[in-house]
């Protein structure tokens, strides 16, 4: 199985079962043991599958029979079915460390997310028109981005918006904000908003992280 922690070579599968059998052995036993979580039962079965398996792989090692080879398949096939649970229920923080994982050669999940980085502009975008009480927002990542296009990392676009009596002097001032991951988005007012002009300002958005990059320059339409 590609990108997998199990070796698929046999000699390097012997060498690192084995390993990791008496690295778990090691850290079990003793007047003081690091691990106690893990039942004997479960211990025994581990080393029983290793015992089996070296067993029918060393049968291969010199001259041998195509039953000796299938024995060795199926003995392989048998100790990975028990590697896999015994390493997801036993081999898991804590105790088992990261230091402990990578010592048996098994892989560690990041447990930390790579931070998203806000972008250093606010969307570029324009307004149209899209029927009666209806403008769209047609957003993009810089002047020359394809339509609907994002900055990496962000998952949309927070559209702000108003039908004020003046000018706003500033983004902060529109009172109404959608969420917008499709583009365009179209946003529908009210009958007694036809006519009047309307007020946008975007800014690109992770919405759950709240990484939101600098707000765009105010822009206006009517609604027609």
């Amino acid at each position: 199985m590609a990108n997998d922690y199990i070796p698929q070579n046999d000699a390097l599968f012997n060498n690192w079962f084995k390993f990791m059998n008496q690295y778990v052995n090691a850290k079990c036993t003793g007047q003081s043991p690091a691990w106690t979580h893990i039942p004997e039962a479960a211990l025994t079965t581990l080393q029983g599958a290793y015992a089996a398996w070296y067993n029918a792989y060393s049968a291969t090692l010199g001259p041998h029979t195509k039953v000796d080879t299938e024995g060795k398949n199926d003995a392989k096939k048998a100790a990975v079915a028990v590697i896999r649970p015994f390493v997801n229920q036993y081999l898991r923080f804590p105790p088992v460390t990261n230091e402990d994982r990578t010592a048996m050669g098994i892989p560690n999940k990041d447990g930390h997310r790579t931070p998203v980085q806000p972008p250093e502009e606010g969307p570029s975008y324009s307004v149209m028109q899209m029927g009666p009480g209806a403008l769209g927002i047609v957003y993009r990542d810089g002047d020359k981005g394809k339509r609907g296009s994002k900055p990496k990392g962000m998952t949309g676009a927070e559209i702000h918006y108003g039908v004020p009596e003046e000018a706003p002097e500033k983004q902060e001032d529109l009172p109404g904000m959608v969420w917008a991951t499709r583009c365009p988005h179209s946003i529908r007012f009210r009958e007694a908003d036809r006519g009047k002009r309307a007020y946008f300002a975007l800014k690109w958005s992770t919405r759950k992280e709240k990484c939101e990059s600098p707000w765009s320059e105010i822009q206006s339409e009517i609604v027609p």
